[in-house]
Formats: C-alpha cells, structure tokens, sequence
C-alpha cells in the first residue's frame, strides 16, 4: 500500500525584531500612549522588547520616514510634533489618493462587503445622539477600510495605509473640533456606497470619495483658521 504523501503547508515567516519594534511603537503612538513630543529612549524600549537598541533603531528609521517620529542630533528621537500645515498635507494627498484606491476598488467590492459597510455607517449614525469622537473616528477607519481595501494596485494601497497612520494622531481631535461634520459624513457615506453599488463610472465614485475627504479638511480650516480655509475639492477628478 502506497504512504499518502502529506504537504505540509509551510508557515508565515516570523516577523524581525525591527519589524516588531516597529509594530509596537507605531500601536503606541496611534493609541496616543506615546503623545506628540514624547522622547524615545532606544535602551529603554529594548529592554521592554528584550532586545538589542540596533533593531529599536531601524525601527525609528522607518517611523521618522513616515513623519511619526523626529530625530534631533544631541537630543534623540521623539514622538513628532502635530500641526496644521502637517494635518492639512496629509488630508489633501489622502483625499487624491483614497479617492483613486476607492474607485479602483468598486468593480472588486462585493454585495457583501458593501452590507458590511452599511451597518458600519449605521452604528456611526447610531453615536451621534452620545457623540464620542474617538468611537466615531474607529468606525469611520473602519468603513473606509472596507472601501478601498480590494484596491488592485499595492503601491496605492501601502500609500493610502501610510497617510491614515500620519493621521493617527490626529483622529481624535478632528470631529472634536467639528461634530456637526459627522452628521454630514454619515450621509455622503451612504451616497459613495450607493455610487458603487448602482454601477456608477468610476471617476464619479473616485470625485465622491475625494470630495467627502475635502470637506473634512475644509470643515476643520473654517472652524480653526477661516482665513485659511479654501475649496472643499481643490483638484476635483474629471
């Protein structure tokens, strides 16, 4: 009798140290457990890793290319500083480049996944009689993920994931300083789902999903700086 032959199904390598470094500081940083300004001892963190400060290092490295942390010679790392010319950056490129990923998206996103995106919406509109910023600001995260998470181009993709993670620290505070906007939210929420699930061209998905971020940012520069505050889609898709 012949031995059945068993594949074995090998396993997801195991992530580096730096690359768990990496995972722990920026889970800290996004939590606001480490808040802007807060210094980053490289012995320290090793100890609470157990591991030598060369992979903490290289995890910097890669959180300073991000903007999540700066390095001062003779001073050290530390959680980066938040202002508004950073918080305006990162929403104006997140509103091009979500609103692409989101249209590349459409044609992939199943009745399913627009189900889930639905309830989504549905318990953030739920929030809003008891308003917590930080909850609503979970599940818009949430609801957006699910939009632009088939995106067939990775590139794209890591660029969209990347701009949310400068974002971070930043997510709490943006409905703080402008609740009446997420009522607004919820309802161009429901018209971008509508959009893809009705077939629509995919530059009419993408000019939704670009001006729906627009008018977060606009939202916040008219509360904070109206002086300052511009269009609420300044390079609109054609």
């Amino acid at each position: 009798m012949a031995r059945e032959q068993v594949t074995e199904t090998p396993s997801a390598p195991a992530p580096s140290k730096s690359q768990r470094a990496y995972h722990w500081l920026k889970e800290r940083i996004a939590n606001q457990e480490f808040t802007p300004g807060y210094r980053l001892v490289l012995a320290s963190i090793a100890a609470e890793l157990d591991m030598s400060v060369v992979p903490v290092r290289e995890a910097i490295r890669q959180l300073e290319a991000e903007g999540l942390v700066t390095f001062e010679r003779n001073v050290g790392a530390h959680v980066s500083m938040i202002d508004d010319s950073q918080y305006r950056h990162s929403m104006e490129a997140l509103a091009i480049l979500e609103g692409a990923a989101t249209a590349l998206s459409a044609p992939h996103l199943t009745a399913e996944d627009l189900r889930r995106a639905r309830e989504i919406n549905g318990l953030m509109v739920e929030t809003l009689d008891h308003f917590d910023p930080r909850s609503f600001t979970a599940l818009n995260q949430k609801f957006h993920s699910i939009l632009y998470a088939p995106c067939p181009n990775p590139r794209m993709l890591d660029l969209v994931t990347a701009e949310w993670g400068r974002l971070g620290q930043l997510r709490d505070s943006t409905f703080s300083f402008v609740p009446g906007r997420a009522q607004e939210s919820v309802r161009e929420h429901e018209h971008i789902v509508h959009l893809i699930e009705a077939g629509a061209p995919l530059a009419d998905v993408e000019r939704a999903a670009r001006r729906h971020r627009s008018a977060t940012l606009a939202a916040y520069l008219t509360h904070e700086h109206p002086e300052d505050a511009g269009p609420a889609d300044v390079l609109t898709a054609h």
